[in-house]
């Protein structure tokens, strides 16, 4: 089963739809059975690579909020994070542009190696939601990478050149083509769209739905022929 997600590292439910996803998957006792491929989706593509405020005063303009009521958002959507397990620290977030970190991220999955993309992915959102470290530095990048096992020197060159930003550009083309204007947004089984972080119980299901799916059209077989003679049905 194939399990491909749209997201952005700078988005608080994307880490905690991810979050889900692998719990409901753990419950199911497939993790090793799916394949998953997240696709690239810049919340603001246009945001500096330098932090230009606090994450309160950016978000209670986003959305017209004062900072108290801000702070409260805030501290709700840190505390939903905090009930996956993660250390949620969304109130001291440096906000920064997210390129570089999908760059990244198309060069792990380059190797196709899934455990790889995998972990770079865990530590990226760990790196930005809990350590809250600038997703935009590109020391910080490389030292995530090699945390992953990624080569450093590889790691440093694509950092320093624009590779890759064109497989980036083609995941938010995709997007726009299939109507996706937020994330996280997942295709499971490459036939059922579940969009936001939905709950563990949700994820279930349609992964459940898949597998009965499956298992009807391998029990379900026509008429075919091999090596030792044709099936007579």
């Amino acid at each position: 089963m194939k399990i491909t997600y749209w997201s952005d590292y700078a988005c608080p439910y994307c880490y905690i739809g991810e979050a889900r996803l692998k719990k409901a998957m753990e419950t199911l006792g497939i993790s090793d059975k799916v394949e998953i491929e997240m696709k690239s989706f810049e919340l603001d593509p246009n945001a500096s690579k330098k932090v230009l405020g606090a994450t309160t005063d950016r978000f209670a303009k986003k959305y017209g909020l004062t900072k108290e009521m801000a702070a409260e958002q805030i501290e709700h959507i840190s505390q939903l994070g905090r009930e996956e397990g993660i250390d949620f620290r969304y109130a001291s977030t440096l906000y920064t542009n997210t390129l570089d970190a999908h760059r990244l991220t198309k060069l792990a999955q380059s190797k196709q190696d899934g455990i790889l993309a995998t972990k770079l992915t865990e530590l990226l959102f760990d790196a930005y939601f809990t350590k809250n470290l600038e997703l935009s530095d590109h020391q910080v990048l490389t030292q995530i990478a090699v945390e992953a096992g990624m080569n450093v020197e590889e790691v440093k060159e694509m950092l320093d050149s624009d590779k890759y930003e064109t497989q980036v550009r083609q995941d938010e083309s995709e997007a726009s083509r299939m109507g996706i204007h937020g994330v996280p947004f997942f295709v499971v089984g490459e036939k059922y769209s579940l969009s936001g972080a939905q709950p563990e119980e949700t994820f279930v299901l349609a992964l459940q739905k898949v597998m009965e799916e499956t298992q009807d059209i391998i029990e379900n077989q026509g008429m075919t022929c091999g090596p030792n003679g044709c099936h007579i049905g």
